[in-house]
């Protein structure tokens, strides 16, 4: 029995699940990324096509790391205040490391670099970690959650006819809800 044993064992072994789970949010991730070079790009940005339990197991982690990097914008923003445009190892870098300045932004930068400490912890993949903090948190800086969806396909994976979903990022391929307009009978008895 599975008492309080929370999650789904996905037919695997504790870490085998971890890693499955940090491929696919890191994967998810990767595929915003800008991949003009890339011999295999994905086909759609912010989109992964996986199993219906494994995508629901998946969905946590990926809010969670959303959610992480969110809260380091702030403190991007105000170590932008006392940072330096100057190329690195430059006399005019050299000036301001030394300078005060340097000790106020490093001291402002900390939670930001905690929180990418903390979701190349959750995702183990440096590349998604940039990813993640350069594009996709930015976009959900006014949501307050709910930044994926899961959406299942009606077609089962061949071979195990696994039930097959989508999970993707939303804000981007949002559907808009057009009201429809009520017909107005006052133009057609006044002909």
């Amino acid at each position: 029995m599975r008492h309080r044993r929370a999650g789904r064992k996905l037919g695997r072994n504790p870490s085998h699940q971890r890693a499955l789970l940090r491929f696919l949010a890191s994967a998810l991730f990767l595929t915003e990324r800008d991949a003009e070079f890339d011999p295999n790009p994905p086909k759609v940005k912010g989109r992964i096509t996986t199993t219906v339990p494994k995508a629901k197991e998946v969905r946590p982690l990926v809010e969670k790391c959303i959610t992480i990097a969110k809260k380091s914008l702030v403190a991007e923003e105000a170590a932008a205040k006392h940072g330096t445009d100057a190329e690195r190892n430059s006399e005019q870098w050299k000036a301001w490391r030394q300078s005060p300045k340097w000790n106020a932004w490093a001291a402002a930068i900390a939670p930001s670099v905690t929180a990418r400490r903390r979701c190349l912890q959750l995702l183990g993949d440096k590349q998604a970690v940039s990813v993640l903090f350069s594009q996709v948190a930015g976009r959900f800086a006014d949501r307050d959650g709910g930044y994926t969806r899961i959406v299942r396909l009606p077609n089962v994976r061949l071979g195990d006819a696994g039930e097959q979903a989508i999970l993707e990022l939303v804000g981007v391929r949002d559907r808009v809800v057009q009201k429809s307009q009520k017909p107005s009978f006052d133009d057609a008895a006044a002909k």
